[in-house]
């Protein structure tokens, strides 16, 4: 029982280990042996295996029997069995038909096993029918029929040619190959025929033995009543197994399980002969009577074959189409032509392992008929389009790759440009590389308007599998020229447009030096050229990757796009675009080249050394605020107060004139605007003039310049020091002579021809109270306090001369006398502590002068003689 149950299971999953059987059978020295894929013959003793031949690549099928299986049997019955397998498999070698199992490789035989090579082998019949088969492998209704007429013509064939009866048709031996055709297989038990004298034909019968193993007799379910009723065998009893066949595949079994119960065969067959048929509600109605014919227990009632494909059962669009199919090879080119041009119409009705298994096998054979390809190509790419990527890799794409490679017929590239985004989206990336550029590259280079648009219009779908130098060197080199050889409006339009989609997927640099240039070699000035061209320079400009630059602009777009929104033709739309374009890229231009100016001219002013007149309108800025610097900052007229008093012990007037000469001198330009105004110069050297001959101021002993005294201490009010100084006595001042000389910082003074004017002379000459009230340069301001008589007089004077521009060092006023001749030569570097310590805090006060002594009244006289001979007129002269 377990025998019996075995015909009918699924096909095996597990994977027979072959080290230990195969090494020593001569069939793997030619073929490697893969997975297994099914069982198939007698009791399921083949294990089917996938393999190719190791030379050519071949796929085949490895049929395995291992010949431990039969150790369980007694030796008669191993040996009856192993006859039976080695005859079955010579019997198969001998016979060629398209429906007949095609043996690849004869049996070789070891210790261990037996094998042969066939054709590639999908499964038995017995692996897909029953209520255990999975989903994926059931079969289709038309695949049924279709394999009905198969095995229809491959006994006809047995019966009529080969003379042979099969005498074991059963579900285990009919073979599925991998197209999906049904196959004869298990030639175990055929008997040959043996005419007799009077020319009837004859095949021996051989009874049923119950002391033979039942592996070695043909099968009871499927044996025909007359050879056990009347031991009669004829082509008949082969109908009667097909008859029981046909019931099985429906119902999943045969009509009764005998096994080795011989007695219970023969009532079976008492009962058919009394047409006692079991339930048929499996089998479709249209073959009902058929089958009951098959069964018939009289063989020459029952059918003949030609009759049974007359039945309407088989008269199915899709069953005509696989038979037409299979009869293909006895066509001619027009039938073929005309069979091809309706198959698509008839493909999406069929299910989609039938397309794939069983009619894309039949086209791609036709791709060796080079004028077939046209008509084969459409249908094998609508297969490819119900497929997943998986079965285009494994089916399709393998036949696909040679006809990429053609060009003639043109219709080739045609049907391919049609069907480029299928191509695409099945074909994986590195082989669209290989195989689909290729391609392309033929498309435009082709001769046919039609194959280039559509080349064209796929180009940009596809860019991003397009590497950067198979675009620089090979995409747009084809385009450009195709662009500017053709004649056709049509196809440059599309040139354009194809470009104009694929600029994302470039660089700047390469739509600067190549897409640019070639717009401007076009010669043709229709509109939609025109348009075309347009498109391209706006997205060019608007994609922040790409953005043209202003100078390219300004030298190339510009000049370039203005000529043609005068072209004629153009629409007023049209016109409108051209010319937004164009301001466009102007207004950027403008944009662009002002705010480089701006930062140009911002990095020049803050380079560009300070002249006098800016220092000056700071300066006065600043005294208008009314801050006055008291120690680091200078106003305008710095230049005439006292030199700061040093807190620093150890630091000199010499010292500090060898840091002021070490200042680098600045060439400054002061603009001299000589109008009517008081002259507050001569004002306050005419001030100084009258101090100094009212108060003498006596000349030290080791006083070099007879200029300065050194009797009393002159206090000066302008300087920061007598901020701190005024509260100290006199006495103090008498033996330490101060270090803060008192220096006009301005260069129209001569520092070492003036004094150092007292608070008091200065009050009494000059009603000004600061120098920030004097404005030289045309200021408005008018003096704090009102002036008096003899300031207003001293001041009256005017100069009448035009404006003059004066160049200068700017350090002129830092200027100080060498160490030989100090401007206040032979004063005392040192100051009384004490005295300077009670002066910080005091309040300003005026310092009361000391009585002059002779020399310093002389020294006097001789400062008034040299004063009075530098007139203004003088200074000016000595400036310019």
């Amino acid at each position: 029982m377990d025998v019996i149950n075995k015909f009918y299971s699924t096909v095996h999953t597990t994977v027979s280990q072959l080290s230990g059987v195969l090494p020593g059978n001569n069939v793997t020295r030619e073929y490697e042996v893969l997975d297994q894929v099914c069982t198939a013959g007698v009791g399921l003793l083949w294990k089917v295996y996938n393999g190719y031949k190791k030379s050519t690549k071949q796929e085949v099928s490895v049929f395995v029997f291992e010949k431990k299986a039969l150790d369980r049997w007694s030796k008669e019955d191993r040996e009856a069995i192993l006859e039976t397998l080695r005859r079955g498999v010579q019997q198969l070698t001998k016979i060629r038909h398209p429906h007949v199992l095609t043996v690849q490789h004869p049996l070789e035989e070891s210790r261990d096993s037996l094998a042969f090579a066939t054709e590639p082998v999908f499964a038995s019949l017995a692996n897909v029918v029953g209520d255990q088969v999975r989903a994926e492998k059931k079969l289709y209704d038309v695949e049924i029929r279709h394999g009905l007429l198969q095995l229809f013509d491959g006994l006809q064939f047995l019966h009529n040619d080969a003379k042979i009866v099969h005498r074991n048709i059963c579900a285990e031996t009919v073979v599925i190959n991998k197209n999906r055709s049904w196959k004869l297989f298990g030639f175990d038990f055929c008997v040959a025929n043996q005419p007799q004298p009077d020319g009837k034909p004859y095949w021996p019968c051989k009874e049923h033995s119950t002391s033979i193993h039942m592996l070695a007799q043909p099968s009871l379910e499927y044996t025909a009543p007359e050879i056990a009723l009347n031991n009669i065998n004829s082509t008949d009893s082969d109908l009667f197994a097909l008859g029981i066949l046909i019931f099985t595949i429906y119902s999943g079994k045969p009509l009764k399980l005998f096994g080795s119960d011989y007695s219970a065969f023969r009532r079976h067959a008492n009962d058919l002969n009394q047409r006692k048929y079991p339930p048929m509600n499996a089998v479709p109605s249209e073959l009902t009577e058929s089958l009951k014919a098959l069964l018939h227990p009289s063989p020459h009632l029952r059918p003949k074959l030609h009759d049974l494909k007359e039945v309407t059962y088989f008269h199915d669009v899709g069953v005509k189409t696989l038979s037409y199919l299979d009869s293909l090879y006895q066509w001619d080119n027009l039938q073929k032509s005309k069979f091809y041009k309706g198959l698509p119409q008839i493909i999406p009705t069929l299910p989609h392992r039938v397309n794939l298994h069983s009619i894309l096998p039949y086209l791609v054979k036709e791709f060796v008929n080079s004028p077939m390809i046209p008509f084969v190509l459409p249908n094998v790419l609508l297969i490819a389009e119900m497929s997943s990527q998986k079965e285009y890799c494994d089916h399709i794409l393998p036949h696909l790759k040679p006809i990429f490679k053609l060009t003639d017929p043109i219709q080739i590239l045609l049907i391919f440009m049609q069907k480029m985004d299928l191509l695409l989206k099945l074909t994986p990336a590195e082989e669209v590389k290989l195989h689909v550029l290729p391609l392309l590259y033929r498309s435009l280079e082709c001769d046919m308007p039609q194959i280039q648009e559509l080349c064209l219009n796929v180009l940009p779908t596809f860019s991003t599998l397009i590497d950067y130098n198979a675009m620089k060197n090979s995409v747009i080199p084809r385009i450009k020229k195709l662009c500017l050889v053709s004649s056709n409006v049509s196809v440059k339009v599309n040139c354009l447009i194809s470009i104009g989609k694929l600029l994302e997927n470039l660089d700047k640099w390469l739509v600067l030096d190549e897409i640019l240039p070639f717009l401007q070699q076009i010669q043709s000035r229709e509109p939609a050229i025109i348009m075309a061209v347009i498109g391209i320079y706006k997205i060019a400009m608007t994609n922040t990757k790409l953005g043209i630059t202003k100078d390219v602009m300004a030298h190339k777009c510009i000049p370039f796009l203005i000529p043609l929104s005068v072209e004629n033709g153009l629409t007023i739309a049209q016109f409108n675009t051209i010319v937004a374009l164009i301001k466009e890229m102007f207004a950027r231009v403008e944009k662009e080249q002002r705010e480089k100016l701006e930062q140009l001219s911002t990095i020049q002013r803050d380079n560009k050394p300070k002249d006098a007149s800016e220092i000056l309108a700071a300066e006065m800025e600043k005294s208008s605020s009314g801050k006055m610097s008291t120690s680091n900052e200078e106003d305008m007229f710095s230049g005439f107060s006292l030199s700061s008093q040093t807190t620093n012990k150890t630091q000199n007037c010499t010292g500090a004139a060898a840091t002021a000469n070490n200042k680098p001198r600045e060439q400054l330009k002061i603009s001299h605007s000589s109008t009517a105004k008081p002259d507050i110069l001569s004002s306050l050297m005419n001030s100084n003039l009258n101090n100094m001959n009212t108060h003498a101021i006596p000349k030290p002993p080791s006083a070099v310049n007879p200029l300065v005294s050194t009797n009393t201490l002159h206090h000066n009010p302008y300087s920061p020091a007598a901020n701190h100084n005024n509260s100290s006595n006199s006495s103090s001042n008498d033996n330490n002579w101060p270090q803060n000389n008192w220096h006009s910082a301005n260069p129209l003074v001569m520092n070492h021809q003036l004094p150092a004017p007292s608070a008091t002379t200065t009050a009494a000459n000059n009603n000004f109270s600061s120098l920030d009230d004097l404005d030289p340069f045309g200021g408005s301001k008018q003096p704090k306090q009102p002036m008096s008589a003899a300031a207003t007089t001293a001041n009256s004077f005017t100069l009448q001369k035009p404006t003059v521009d004066y160049i200068y060092p700017a350090g002129y006023n830092a200027m100080k006398n060498n160490s030989n001749t100090p401007l206040m030569g032979g004063v005392n570097n040192t100051m009384n502590m004490n005295a300077m310590a009670g002066g910080l805090n005091s309040p300003m006060s005026t310092t009361p002068l000391m009585p002059q002594s002779s020399s310093a009244s002389m020294a006097q006289s001789q400062d008034s003689r040299n004063l009075n001979t530098l007139s203004q007129q003088d200074i000016l002269s000595f400036l310019n």
